[in-house]
């Protein structure tokens, strides 16, 4: 990649000033700024960043991840980015060492829609734990809920939260929320044809039939927090080596306010196949709720837990749905309907969450 074509936030005075903003840059000065790698994602381009400076400077960091919209993504996702930058601009900079990747600038142009983040490079100290879709140890699961439940606790019924902090869906919102997702589905469900048989339909049709009812979970407004949305393991950075408990959670472009559940559910229930669920699943819920307990968490118990982690589990068979009508690739949604397929033998019934068993 040549320097011509580096975004403009990847310029040596922009990064100097940046880097000076945010404390991790006195007097000295980058210049010259090299482009050591540069892959795209689904919604984004990750850029490594070698920094070279003048001057007298220590401690600086020599190496930066500048994360960018993708061009040809701008007008079919306008908000795209636009959540991770507020994810870094409103919760972690109010945080005292939060588990995610320490973040030097975060801009989103709202005329433009452009936007980016320079992150920490944590390259040469954490690694993802596994190769997509391998899923990791046990080891590492508990490491990554540990970290899950200290974000977690840090804004577990803050009163910041759907005041100056995200937003809340009232009914109103709700009730839009669930026409598009019944649009969403009749538009899957032509699309799939006789790959989506007559009982996974019923499951859905049942599910959007009684959404009023199991709403009423969120709308308590109670034993809620701030959930990353998207929060499957290889978003997840673990310490080389497994040495210390430093994981970085990143990609947040989903977080919303909700029950802890839904990162949970997402996590295991979503991505793992029955008998790593069997074996894994109810072990790690009772290490993430300890954890949630240590960190100060009150007034929620472990069957709580179970019955929020449930519904969360319930409300994943739309993730697919969802993920299809956001031209996410086959490799993905199909993948997570099959997973879900399997587990929703164990919701089928006229009122799908009380038929749920306890141990999922």
């Amino acid at each position: 990649m040549t320097s011509e074509s580096l975004p403009k936030a990847a310029d040596a005075e922009h990064l100097t000033e940046a880097l000076r903003r945010a404390g991790a840059l006195g007097e000295g000065r980058v210049c010259n700024v090299v482009a050591e790698s540069s892959r795209a994602t689904i919604l984004s381009r990750i850029i490594r960043l070698r920094l070279t400076y003048d001057g007298a400077v220590a401690a600086v960091p020599n190496s930066v991840i500048l994360k960018t919209g993708l061009p040809d993504l701008a007008e079919g996702l306008l908000n795209a980015g636009r959540q991770e930058v507020a994810f870094y601009t409103q919760i972690a900079s109010v945080m005292s060492a939060p588990p995610v990747p320490r973040c030097f600038e975060a801009l989103w142009d709202e005329d433009t829609k452009a936007w980016h983040l320079l992150l920490e490079d944590l390259t040469d100290s954490h690694v993802i734990a596994t190769t997509w879709p391998l899923p990791p140890t046990f080891e590492q699961c508990e490491s990554i809920l540990r970290a899950r439940a200290r974000f977690h606790a840090a804004w577990w019924d803050d009163l910041r939260l759907g005041a100056s902090v995200g937003n809340w869906l009232d009914t109103g919102g709700m009730d839009h929320y669930l026409q598009k997702l019944a649009q969403q589905f009749t538009r899957f469900a032509d699309r799939v044809g006789d790959l989506l048989p007559r009982k996974r339909r019923d499951l859905y049709e049942l599910l959007l039939g009684a959404a009023p009812r199991l709403f009423e979970r969120y709308h308590s407004h109670r034993n809620v927090t701030i959930v990353q949305g998207d929060a499957h393991v290889w978003n997840c950075f673990l310490p080389r080596g497994g040495r210390g408990d430093d994981v970085r959670l990143f990609d947040w472009d989903s977080w919303r306010i909700d029950t802890a559940s839904d990162d949970l559910a997402y996590m295991m229930a979503m991505h793992w196949y029955p008998d790593r669920r069997r074996q894994f699943e109810r072990p790690l819920l009772d290490r993430y709720h300890a954890a949630l307990v240590a960190h100060g968490v009150c007034g929620y118990d472990r069957a709580t837990l179970d019955d929020d982690y449930r519904l969360s589990a319930l409300w994943q068979i739309t993730t697919p749905v969802w993920q299809a009508a956001n031209n996410i690739p086959p490799v993905i949604w199909w993948n997570n309907l099959e997973r879900m397929a399997i587990r929703s033998s164990v919701f089928m019934s006229p009122s799908p969450v009380q038929s749920m068993p306890p141990a999922l």
